[in-house]
């Protein structure tokens, strides 16, 4: 049976992110995928004015009919969590799930740039931090990771020690693998991580591409899932999503529109990959 992937994510309109961005990839990589709204979006916020329907009522509806019908998922990845009390929810449907053997991806996402987004609480940090005790891996950016473990954000980067003792503090909340993204150690653009499977730190650095698109986490996030749940390592799975992204972005950099996000279907040939489904998920 084809391995089922739960996204719960945003749906925003006019613009390729999360779910927008997300399902089409995870699709063409051959995963059957279904989905829970957290929020409707008009369009992505980049615009600078939006409007926003929070879900919550609707998702609270959603798990006892499941529940009931015996719906069942192989993973669940989370994203953009609407709201203090969805989040409490979500959180605890993720607790049930990974009793019963889902794999649990976790992207918290919060903020970034040293500072939370708006509408995000003390009391969602600490569904956050629910959602990471069970989850297979999360992959917070700096910036996040910083509010996860109570660490002082620092602008001008850190070095490689301070990141791996920020991974280890991010461990006591995750205790499996993780990842932090966009965080400069030792004046570069890099990707650290803890393989629990290896037990051991890495870091991948990259070049800044100075171009922004919304969305580009969301395409970074399917592509290492899609990638893990075919059975790639987590090294390999991140160091592709990372190159994915920097070719998608350099290929879309002229764009006149940039704050639609990545046009992922017309690059979805791009993601071929060979399959390798002996080794384990993480």
């Amino acid at each position: 049976m084809d391995k089922q992937i739960l996204l719960i994510n945003d749906i925003a309109g006019y613009g390729k992110v999360a779910t927008a961005a997300m399902l089409p990839i995870l699709s063409y990589m051959g995963l059957p995928v279904y989905n829970l709204p957290t929020c409707l979006v008009s369009n992505t916020l980049d615009y600078g004015k939006f409007h926003l329907l929070d879900t919550t009522d609707y998702i609270q509806g959603v798990f006892p009919v499941w529940r009931e019908l015996g719906f069942r998922f192989n993973a669940i990845a989370t994203g953009l969590l609407a709201s203090p009390r969805q989040a409490s929810i979500v959180a605890h449907y993720c607790v049930e799930q990974a009793k019963q053997g889902t794999t649990i991806f976790v992207d918290p996402i919060m903020g970034d740039e040293g500072k939370l987004y708006n509408g995000v609480s003390e009391e969602s940090i600490d569904s956050m931090r629910l959602m990471l005790s069970v989850s297979d891996l999360t992959y917070p950016n700096y910036t996040e990771a910083c509010y996860l473990t109570n660490t002082p954000y620092r602008a001008g980067g850190v070095t490689f020690d301070e990141a791996s003792v920020l991974l280890d503090n991010l461990r006591k909340l995750a205790p499996r693998s993780v990842l932090i993204t966009s965080i400069t150690v030792d004046g570069q653009p890099s990707v650290v991580g803890h393989n629990h499977i290896s037990d051991e730190h890495f870091i991948l650095p990259y070049d800044e591409i100075p171009v922004h698109f919304p969305g580009t986490g969301d395409i970074f996030s399917a592509i290492l899932i899609g990638q893990l749940m075919h059975g790639q390592p987590l090294r390999q799975s991140t160091r592709r999503a990372m190159d994915s992204v920097a070719q998608l972005i350099s290929l879309n950099q002229d764009n006149r529109d940039k704050n639609r996000g990545i046009p992922v279907e017309k690059y979805l040939h791009l993601l071929d990959f060979e399959n390798n489904n002996d080794n384990p998920l993480l």
